[in-house]
């Protein structure tokens, strides 16, 4: 059983799916968010979308970081992961504008201050100013604060996303086909719209992350930040403390901003994508839960999805993996690995989205191809080797 596995998380959600997969699959059943007839308003030419997420175990990251430094500023990024995970998965289908936004969060107020409460609430507003600046307009409409100390140790921050879209504007991955190439944009580094290093970590993952990474000290120091029935064998099983640092690049950057990289959002470089190559986008895919092998749910018919051409692996998750001991093949399942966002597409309009992604400082690339094939099957190759998933 995977160290994943053993903490009580599941990469591949079977169990989730196994509860949902009686109830409707909406309209476009290979689409990336559920997508419903306009309910709201009753206009055939529109739908309705609504898409709920949050932050995960990052925000216990933030609580040890805050506690270690006293840096409030770590929940800002929190804010920040709770609306991407929602907006980057809506954009997936094409929805890129006029958004509104219910956030809840549930905190143990013996733990978790008003001081928190004001970072996150005012992290989350201040998000959606910068992105309003990209033509991204996200309406914040409140939500629900609770005080459940006995629900949740420390805090757990989500939310929930809605749109209405014209159905002409939509992407529903039924084009994606034998001949496409896939374009995979990364997950980390620096964007023109980010103001520092991001690690590409994202909010997926991070129960390993903290537990690979981190040292003993944190069982010891923190034990409101773990499940207390855990096997001490894969408890902060690491060596790193928040304030050790890495060098990357030309920069010493500390292990707590590397877990805590504000999830990217590609909010801004996909408006511009679909503004100027909508006809030639058959499918998109947020590499989230499920890694790189998050493709295989969205497919149309059987395919062979071909993923040889990856990006470099990101310091991160070399320290993730370094510290755990973990197989490449759980890695690919668990993380993101160098790309979070995929675009499914011709060949001739490949090239033309890659340039784009550099105008926002976001490195892309071909990483894969898409092939026939009598079932479903990923194939990934690099310097790892190779690994299939079927």
């Amino acid at each position: 059983m995977s160290l994943y596995a053993q903490r009580g998380v599941s990469a591949q959600k079977e169990e989730v799916h196994a509860a949902i997969q009686k109830l409707d699959q909406g309209l476009y059943p290979f689409a990336f968010c559920k997508i419903y007839a306009d309910h709201l308003c009753g206009d055939k030419d529109w739908v309705n979308i609504m898409h709920a997420d949050g932050a995960g175990t990052k925000s216990i990251l933030a609580y040890l970081y805050w506690k270690e430094t006293g840096d409030i500023t770590a929940w800002k990024g929190i804010a920040q992961d709770a609306v991407a995970m929602n907006l980057d998965d809506l954009l997936c289908v094409g929805v890129t504008d006029n958004l509104l936004f219910s956030s809840t969060i549930d905190r143990n107020k013996l733990r978790i201050n008003g001081e928190v409460l004001q970072a996150v609430i005012n992290g989350t507003q201040e998000f959606f100013d910068q992105l309003a600046v990209y033509g991204v307009h996200i309406h914040y409409l409140g939500g629900e604060t609770a005080d459940v100390g006995d629900v949740v140790r420390t805090i757990a921050v989500n939310g929930t996303m809605t749109a209405r879209w014209p159905k002409s504007r939509l992407i529903t991955n039924e084009k994606i086909t034998e001949g496409n190439v896939i374009v995979g944009f990364s997950s980390y580094g620096q964007a023109n719209y980010e103001n520092e290093y991001n690690s590409g970590l994202g909010s997926n993952g991070l129960t390993s992350a903290r537990h690979d990474v981190l040292s003993k000290y944190y069982a010891e120091q923190y034990p409101e930040t773990f499940e207390s029935t855990l096997p001490p064998e894969v408890v902060y099983i690491g060596k790193n403390k928040m304030t050790d640092t890495l060098l990357i690049g030309d920069r010493q950057i500390s292990v707590g901003k590397l877990l805590l990289s504000p999830t990217r959002t590609y909010a801004p470089l996909v408006k511009t994508l679909l503004d100027k190559h909508f006809g030639d986008i058959n499918g998109m895919i947020h590499c989230s839960g499920g890694g790189q092998t998050k493709c295989m749910k969205y497919l149309p018919k059987p395919l062979h999805i071909i993923k040889d051409n990856l990006f470099p692996i990101p310091p991160v998750f070399q320290l993730i993996r370094e510290n755990s001991g973990a197989d490449f093949r759980e890695m690919f399942q668990v993380f993101n690995m160098g790309h979070r966002l995929e675009i499914f597409t011709g060949e001739a309009a490949a090239q033309s989205m890659i340039e784009i992604a550099g105008t926002f400082g976001i490195e892309a690339r071909i990483v894969g191809r898409v092939a026939p094939a009598a079932e479903a099957k990923l194939t990934l190759s690099g310097p790892f080797g190779e690994i299939v998933y079927a």
